[in-house]
Order: structure tokens, then sequence, then C-alpha cells
């Protein structure tokens, strides 16, 4: 029972009275390759093979992980040159020096100390990849294979407690024991890499033996102002009772904290208590990043985090987060990070990309078939930015779910290591299982969503991401979904006075007679290419390098326009920009649509090597546009305008409706709608008030007509609508021509 509530306010105050006892296993081990280990190298770890340089050296007969898309480099002519082991280099992905798929051991020495006699020590390995089996003191400790979440060991028994002791690791990066299916970007050397090794913290980890906390979960309930915790607790004591658990949940970022303090009698191994929080809750989101810490003391034992009072529902066709609807703008992360070949397990990486996704008016990102470390989660916690990790499988190409394969028991429990090691970070609000399955998978899916509905109620879950010609999965709280995507002018003139209307009421593959009230997400939205930057290249400096952009600089010159390079790039980066704009704004302008992914914001350096980003793999800018010019059609406020075409003549008399796209907070009060037209010129030939007053939070309310008499133009001219709302800050703008 709950013994004692008391009230702390008012001071800065630290929590943790406790600093965790850890041994830091990172530096050189001794690295062996094979079956068996025969050491005769060294690495450093954290880190893999090939950012250590070890490995086969790459050749054309090298075991890729993945599917080749495009088999004729192994017999065009032209590719022999590239064929060639002095000269070798693909044309479908990046190119590492080394390669390796099988076991390598590692081996280190690590003094343990005396004052941890009696203490539970848990070997702790942030991120292997993939299979890991323990060894301590040459006896075998265990072993595990997940993707997502972090390896621990109990080594308790085998630990000699003020001596050296031996650690051994055989890490095994083949597929065949996960079955995840050889394109997911968990594991494919068309993003990540399949790369062998283990990143991260890697420590020893004591706790008192008597008593220890082993897991945590946090179900905030902030509309109850209280958070729901589940505390597993181990250890040798026959007497719970005799042990008290205190709670303590401090507001972060304030000068001023308050601290609530609660304690439990301990009664039992899983202690489920409710602590209230009796001051106003600061919800979580991306407007409101508020933060709490939590601490929780049993015995000697504490353990310590972050959570955010949030809460994720679905009404209808929309995403609903803290009882007002929430529409995603959000971009694909691929797994591409050419300097290492593996996600990065830093904050502040994670900070830098969230932060740049946002200054382009995104405020969400889906997990290809991956689930990224710790770090991301909370550089998106501290941001305000929404996740989608997914299962780690593309369970397709070969893999099929209720197939009888092992993809099937696999996928279910490492989707729940994914809640139980990151289900207490706010940003994580929605999870899918993976991405376009084959097999039986509608009835897999569904039975999943049901599952970790039952096993995590705080988030909303998505059978799988698909493309637009997969079935409907009736099993979805929201659906990821192709097919209501794309610009349709090919066959009309362009426009922007459609949507997709259509199809969100009824999907493709939709059977009910009854229209779809479920929330649909742009799956994969974009995919406009652009010409290769080879300005890029030397920003390749790691274990990954751009020989396939090489090729495409070859193949210029052989065909005598190498130096036309930089205009072919500019002019399929602006028509790429204009593309993305009328989509995305297509998008905003349809009814009930929850939102987008795009594949993506930057670069996906695989499959044929997709450069469909506005920003290049490392997140950089390519020189064809900008965070401003893209915040324009992609952001919070967007004024949208419904031209029936864009082709006039002086005959003509422009008449375009003018709506805004509101994602704000809530409804937008006092605001000022103007717009003006004007040529290249600076010549203004028409503006004015459209609006003042209120815009409801809403994907497109109206605001009114601007109408104007082509008449009054005496040349050709192109000439610019520009709309505003308050002032400069948001706008918006189009291109159109008029002629005599």
């Amino acid at each position: 029972m709950k013994r004692l509530l008391l009230l702390v306010i008012t001071f800065h105050i630290s929590l943790f009275s406790f600093a965790q006892e850890t041994v830091n296993l990172a530096g050189s081990w001794q690295l062996a390759i094979g079956d068996t280990a025969k050491y005769t190298d060294d690495v450093v770890l954290p880190g893999s093979m090939l950012t250590n340089g070890k490995g086969n050296p790459v050749t054309v007969n090298t075991p890729w992980t993945g599917s080749l898309y495009d088999s004729s480099y192994y017999y065009n002519p032209f590719m022999e040159q590239y064929r060639r082991q002095e000269n070798i280099k693909f044309p479908f992905f990046l190119t590492p020096e080394k390669h390796y798929v099988g076991k390598a051991w590692y081996r280190k020495s690590v003094y343990v100390p005396d004052s941890w006699k009696k203490k539970h020590v848990t070997l702790y390995l942030e991120r292997p990849h993939i299979e890991t089996t323990v060894y301590v003191n040459s006896q075998k400790v265990g072993s595990n294979n997940s993707l997502s979440a972090p390896h621990q060991f109990d080594v308790t028994p085998y630990i000699k407690i003020g001596e050296r002791n031996t650690i051994e690791i055989c890490v095994y990066n083949g597929i065949d024991g996960v079955g995840v299916g050889q394109d997911s970007h968990s594991v494919t050397d068309q993003t990540q890499g399949n790369w062998n090794g283990i990143v991260g913290k890697m420590e020893l980890r004591a706790q008192p033996a008597r008593l220890h906390i082993d897991h945590v979960t946090i179900r905030p309930k902030p509309y109850a102002r209280n958070v729901q915790l589940d505390v597993k607790l181990s250890g040798q004591s026959p007497n719970l009772q005799f042990y008290q658990m205190e709670v303590l949940i401090q507001q972060e970022n304030k000068d001023s904290a308050n601290v609530y303090v609660s304690n439990y009698d301990v009664y039992s191994n899983v202690m489920q208590v409710t602590v209230p929080i009796p001051e106003k809750v600061d919800l979580w989101d991306e407007f409101h990043p508020n933060l709490y810490r939590m601490a929780i003391s049993v015995g000697d034992d504490y353990y310590e985090t972050t959570f955010g009072m949030r809460e994720v529902s679905v009404e209808g066709r929309q995403i609903i987060l803290n009882r007002r609807p929430i529409f995603l703008r959000g971009t694909v992360e691929n797994c591409c990070f050419p300097e290492t070949g593996y996600p990065p397990t830093d904050e502040e990486s994670w900070l830098r990309i969230f932060r740049k996704c946002k200054e382009y008016g995104l405020n969400h990102m889906r997990f290809h078939s991956y689930c990224p470390p710790e770090a991301a989660f909370v550089a998106a916690d501290k941001l305000g930015y929404y996740l989608q990790p997914e299962g780690p499988s593309w369970p397709n190409h070969g893999v099929k779910l209720l197939s009888g394969q092992i993809i099937d028991q696999y996928l279910l429990l490492e989707s729940k290591r994914m809640i139980d090691a990151y289900g207490h970070h706010p940003s994580f609000i929605m999870m899918a299982a993976g991405n376009e399955p084959a097999g039986n998978w509608v009835e897999y899916c569904n039975n999943w969503v049901k599952e970790m509905k039952r096993y995590d109620p705080t988030r909303i879950y998505c059978g799988a991401s698909v493309g637009g010609g997969w079935a409907w999965d009736d099993g979805s709280e929201y659906h990821v979904k192709g097919g209501a995507r794309g610009l349709d002018w090919v066959n009309h003139a362009p426009s922007s006075d459609d949507d997709y209307y259509s199809q969100i009421l009824r999907p493709r593959n939709y059977k009910d007679t009854a229209d779809n009230n479920s929330p649909i997400i742009a799956h994969e939205q974009g995919q406009w290419c652009a010409f290769p930057d080879f300005k890029e290249i030397p920003q390749y400096t790691g274990a990954y390098k751009a020989k396939n952009f090489e090729i495409f600089r070859d193949l210029l010159a052989e065909n005598g326009m190498e130096l036309q390079a930089e205009k072919f790039l500019m002019a399929s980066g602006k028509l790429q920009t204009l593309c993305y704009k009328y989509e995305i704004e297509r998008n905003l302008r349809t009814s009930d649509y929850a939102g987008f992914q795009l594949l993506a914001l930057n670069d996906y350096s695989g499959q044929g090597t997709a450069l469909e980003g506005v920003l290049g793999v490392h997140w950089n800018e390519k020189g064809y546009t900008n965070a401003k010019e893209w915040h324009q059609f992609c952001s919070p406020i967007v004024p949208l305008a419904r031209f029936p075409k864009f082709v006039y003549t002086t005959a003509d008399s422009l008449v375009v409706p003018v709506e805004v796209y509101n994602a704000m907070y809530g409804d937008i009060r006092g605001v000022r709608v103007n717009y003006y037209i004007n040529s290249d010129s600076g010549k203004v030939y028409h503006g004015g008030l459209l609006y003042s007053g209120e815009i409801p939070l809403a994907k497109h309310t109206p605001v009114g007509l601007v109408r104007f008499p082509l008449d009054s133009v005496r040349t050709p001219q192109k000439l610019t609508l520009t709309v505003t709302v308050g002032g400069n800050l948001y706008k918006n703008s189009w291109k159109f021509w008029v002629y005599p």
C-alpha cells in the first residue's frame, strides 16, 4: 500500500543521490575471425570490423546482404573497368573497403573491484550486430539476437571479484538466425550495411544483490494526473515486506522544481503503483516538449529516466494527441550513415538530424524497417518530434509472414523488446511491424496490432507500412499506405485545385461497403529524383565511399558532358523542388488526410542510388533549395491556392480560391491574410487584405477568393501570387503565365 505522499517545492534540487557503479569496456579488444577463436589482431570498440579496417576485400563476388535490382553491372561492357579488383566500384549503392559476414570474436581482460562483492553484475551491450554469445572466464553465459534493443547478460555467477576477468563475445552477423529479410534496413548492404561489431555503451553494471530493479514500465495518464508504474524487482531477499519503494517525479528544465515523493510497501516482485501528480500537468507535444524526471529507489538500488505526459489515440480519420488532432509532415529515415555504416548512438548526431527536419517544416520521422538507438528517442523527446520506429523487418523477397518461417516469432518478440527498451519516451507515439510484407501478412499484422495494443496501450499501431498495391489491413489503428500520392499532371495540364479525398474514402484494395474511417498517412511520398551532386564526393571520409557517383561522373565524361554536371544538378533540383511543393500542397489540401512521409528529405543511397532528397545523405543542402524556401509549403501554417491552371491569356480573369492549412497547437485568432501579384521586375499588379479573423486547427480553411482581370497585362509575363498569414511570418507563392 501507499504509505506517504510529500510535496517538496521551490528550490533547485537533484533527485539522484546515487552514482551508478560501472566498468567501461570501451577501448582495445583482441579480434579473431572465423568459427573458432584464434586471436591474431586488435580492434577498437565501440565500432565495427569495417570502421577498424577489418574483413575481406570487396570484389565482384562479395556476398552482399540484399537484392541487387540491376544486374547489368556484371555484364555491361562499360562497367568492366569497375569490375577490376584494383578499381572496384558499384553503381547501385555505396562501396565499402571491406566486407564480412560470419563470426567474429572479441576478447578483453578487465578488473572488477573489491567493492562489487555481493553485487548483481550485468554486462550491457547497447547495440551489437547481430547475434552475441558471451563467455566470462571461459564459461558460457548466454546468447541474444536483438537487432533493436540492448543485449544484457547476468554475469554475476561468472565474475571474480577483486581480480581480472576475461570477457569474450562472439558476434555473428548472418541473418539466418533472425530471418528478417535481406532488404530490411536493419541488416541490408543497401543502407547501413551488414556490419559486425558492437556500438554504443559497453559496460559492466553493478546493483545490490539482495534487491534490485529489473525493469520499469511507465504509463502516463495526463488527464487523470497520474503515472502508472510496473516495477519488476529481483534479488536474494526473502522478505519483500521489509522494504519500501520511493518514487520521485520532478519537472525538468525549470529553475524551481516541484518534486513529488511517494512511498510504497514492497510486497511483490512486480509492484504496480499509481503515482499522483497533484500540480498542473505540463503536456508533451511538438510545440511543448515538456519532460519530467523520475527516480525510483528500493533498498540500495535506484532507477532514473525521463518521460512525458501525453496521450495518443485515433478518432475517425484523425490522429489525436492530447485530445486535439495532429497532422504529420514526415520523412523516412532509411538508416543511411556512410561514415560508420551504422546509426549513431550519441544524442548530438540525432539532435542535428531532427533540427534539420524541423527547419524544413517536418514534425515526424518513420524508421524504415529498423529501430534507432536510445539517443534518437532522447533527442526527439527534447525537441518535440514524433517517431514511428518499426520492427526490423522487410519480410519480402524470400521471407513471408505466416509461412512457417522464424520471422513470425522473432518479429513479435523483437517488437516487445522495443517497447521494453524505449516505451517510456513520449516521442515514440506510433509503431509498425515492418515494411511491405509478403505472405499471409494481413492476418499476421492484424493479430500483431491486437497483441501490441494489449502489451502497451500508450501508443497507436499500424500493421505495416505498405505501397498502394498491398491489401487493406483492417486491423490497423492507422495506415501508412501508398496510392493517394503523386501528381496527376500526365493526364491533364498542371493545376493546384485537386486533392486525394476520394482515395482517402476508398483506398486502393479497400473492400468494405462503407467509406474508410481510419487515419491514412501517405507512404513514401515524393520520390522525385535529382541529378547527382558530384561536389558531395569529398564528404565521404569514413567507412563507405561514393564510388557510384564516380561512375556517374565518368559516364558524363564518356559522353562529353562533364562540364554540364552542375547545370544538370540545378535544373533537375529545381524541378524536383517544384514537384515536391505541389505534391505536398495536394496532401495538405486533402480533408482528413492524416499526413505524409517523404522518401525522403535526404538521399537514400541504396536500391540503385535513389537521389530523391533535396538534402544529401549527410543532411547537407545541395544548393538549389533551402529551408526558408521549403518552409513556405511545408510548415505548421501554409497558405494554399487552388489554381485551375497556370497559363492564361489577357482575355481571362484570374480566379483563385485561397485556403490556410493550420497544424499549430490550436485555433489562430486575430490573424490577417494578405496577397499580392507581382512581376519578376517587381511591379505589383494587384493585392490587398483577403481575410481577417480566426483560422481553426484544420487541414484547409477557406479564407477568400483572389480575383484579378488580366487585361491590364500588356506583354507576355510570368507573374507570382504571394499569400501571407500574420505578416510575413508564413507565406507561400505560385508562379503563373499570362499571354496576350
